[in-house]
């Protein structure tokens, strides 16, 4: 008999695993495998741009797949590996910490000139430009490290393949291509097709690593691997469909972000082109069609892969 599934519980549970393991690898303290004497001030602007804020959305991704994937496998009589554990939890740290460096050089000046994240002041307003174009650059270059750990147990083949797919996730093919996209995009009318495009290089390829990550961080078929795909391509849109909605629908406090920022640099946006309630609409159609991939995907247990859907879709900031 199936045990109840508590989301609140389950997501309290990796936050907190999650939340410890950014606070032991962004540090200077030495760990097993890093040891950081790195400039104190860079140190400091880098855990402020990552410690204590952020819904960790894509780190949780990673370990529902995760867990979702070593169901399918202890079911077939295989042994899940402690390091495989680990190395999960690695990835999972690692796609944050590309997602805060990201946020970090989004927000500065030569990009969206935000001065609001996650409820605090944007990094270039607590420390300067300088020192937060560098912490970016150090987070970015500190996800890669903690993906390729010198530890025998991992495979090299493993640690490959989770770079790559981060990688991908993170450069012009990607959340950068994106960010390119949409600088190039203001104050001018996209069709559907391309905005599509637009978002799911910037905001749906990091969600939908963050998916795959954690499926290769075990042994996974092909069938599986390939709804896993679907899941994450509909949440990295629907993510995005639900967050240019709560542009024009929630306030600044709520969101710890500025609200109205995409209405008043006139970037193309779900709810410019569509209008509130069809963008509403189409954010669950691709709910929708998250939940039919899981359902098409042969695993035994997408319970935290359903639950973290059904958060995006109605997450309030």
């Amino acid at each position: 008999m199936t045990e109840p599934f508590d989301l609140n519980h389950w997501c309290a549970h990796h936050l907190q695993r999650v939340e410890q393991a950014l606070d032991t690898w962004v540090s200077v303290d030495a760990t097993a495998d890093l040891d950081h004497a790195a400039p104190a001030e860079l140190m400091v602007a880098m855990r402020y741009a990552v410690l204590d804020g952020g819904k960790r959305l894509r780190p949780l991704l990673v370990m529902a797949a995760f867990e979702a994937v070593t169901q399918g496998m202890r079911q077939a009589g295989l042994a899940v590996a402690a390091s495989d554990e680990e190395l999960a939890l690695r990835a999972a740290c690692a796609v944050e910490l590309i997602h805060a460096y990201s946020l970090v050089h989004d927000d500065m000046p030569c990009m969206d000139n935000d001065v609001l994240r996650r409820g605090k002041p944007t990094v270039h307003v607590e420390f300067g430009s300088a020192s937060a174009l560098l912490a970016g650059d150090a987070l970015q270059a500190l996800a890669f490290e903690l993906l390729t750990p010198d530890n025998a147990a991992v495979p090299a083949s493993r640690q490959a393949r989770l770079c790559r797919l981060l990688a991908r996730a993170a450069g012009c093919a990607g959340m950068a291509g994106g960010q390119a996209i949409d600088l190039a995009s203001v104050g001018r009318a996209l069709s559907e097709d391309q905005l599509r495009e637009m978002h799911q290089l910037k905001t749906g390829a990091l969600l939908q690593a963050s998916v795959m990550m954690g499926a290769a961080c075990g042994d996974v078929t092909a069938q599986a691997r390939q709804a896993l795909q679907a899941y994450g391509a509909a949440m990295g849109l629907a993510f995005q469909v639900v967050d240019d909605i709560l542009d024009v629908t929630a306030d600044s406090a709520t969101l710890g972000k500025t609200a109205g920022k995409d209405q008043a640099q006139d970037k193309p946006t779900y709810v410019s082109l569509m209008g509130l309630e069809p963008a509403r609409r189409y954010a669950q159609t691709l709910f929708e069609q998250a939940l039919a991939a899981l359902a098409a995907s042969g695993l035994p247990d997408t319970r935290a892969l359903q639950g973290l859907a059904s958060l995006l879709v109605q997450r309030s900031s």
